[in-house]
């Protein structure tokens, strides 16, 4: 049975898939690098997921127009990125508890709407891949490379959108020094406050953005509690990645090729129990974190709040 693996199209159709599940990954976790830089720990990644996919469905279902939803989505992300950067910074309340009620919130509300609003499942005729001239054409690299839609490009184009701004920029200095000493940052005249509030805002609508790309261009559907961890794991990615956006990218690819191998295992139906399928991206989670804790050293002030003049 494992022969079946070794065939051209069960390969090109693992690296095809895996590049296309990256998506939501990169989306999420390049937010929340942004975040992290800054000092905050936002574990409410999943729930915020979960609300944008869910604005994303449901408007492009009762529009018709698939950019009104993802519009949708960024403005549920940016919203519920704006109530965690207030409640960690305004309130100063603990990150990570904080975070895992975003979390349930998120999962609770989007329960919710669906059964009130919909109530069964539907599918919606999301983004289509792009087309390029002879590019898509070609054996093999047309099939990997230049066979996607638009998000999963835009996904790839964030990751060095975010290298740029976070080394090459004076907004990226000022993220990394309000991340590593507030204290310092404010002495130099730098908002802390106003940082922290842009990075998480920022990093909710990416969020946003990554709960759309799960239903309006990869599943083209919305079912409840959908995202299945994949919010966790993206802020384990940035962990594994080092904060460093193409590091993380190289994480995303990781989890994203697993991901596809254990569906391919489902696909080809090879004798491994599907539970055990299943478990893997999870499984290599954990593997991960035990292994990149002892080789990283996150910002300084992560998950310490800063209040001015103390």
């Amino acid at each position: 049975m494992i022969e079946k693996f070794f065939t051209e199209a069960v390969l090109v159709g693992i690296i095809a898939s895996g590049i296309r599940l990256a998506t939501p990954y990169l989306y999420a976790s390049i937010g929340e690098t942004f975040g992290q830089r800054s000092g905050v720990l936002n574990l409410g990644v999943e729930g915020q997921m979960l609300l944008g996919a869910f604005a994303a469905f449901y408007v492009s279902l009762t529009t018709g127009n698939l950019w009104f939803g993802l519009l949708a989505a960024m403005l549920t992300g940016l919203i519920m990125g704006l109530g965690m950067a207030f409640v960690s910074i305004n309130l100063q309340a603990v990150q990570g508890i904080s975070g895992i009620g975003f979390y349930l919130f998120g999962l609770g509300l989007s329960d919710l709407l669906f059964q009130k609003l919909m109530g069964t499942v539907v599918t919606v005729s999301g983004f289509r891949p792009i087309y390029f001239p002879v590019l898509s054409d070609l054996p093999i690299v047309g099939q990997i490379f230049f066979n996607h839609n638009i998000l999963v490009y835009g996904a790839y184009a964030m990751v060095f959108v975010a290298w740029f701004v976070l080394n090459k920029t004076t907004l990226g200095l000022k993220i990394k020094a309000v991340g590593e000493s507030p204290e310092a940052a404010d002495s130099l005249g730098v908002s802390v406050s106003k940082i922290r509030y842009l990075t998480i805002s920022f990093g909710g609508m990416m969020s946003g953005i990554a709960g759309a790309s799960l239903s309006i261009a990869l599943l083209n559907v919305f079912q409840q509690n959908m995202t299945s961890g994949l919010g966790f794991i993206a802020v384990a990615l940035v962990y594994f990645g080092g904060w460093r956006p193409i590091a993380v990218m190289g994480g995303a690819l990781l989890f994203s090729m697993v991901n596809s191998l254990q569906l391919w295992v489902q696909v080809l139906n090879i004798p491994i129990p599907s539970d055990c399928a299943v478990m893997m991206p999870y499984v290599l989670t954990i593997i991960a974190l035990v292994v990149t804790v002892q080789r990283v050293r996150p910002p300084s002030a992560l998950t310490k709040p800063f209040e001015r003049g103390h």
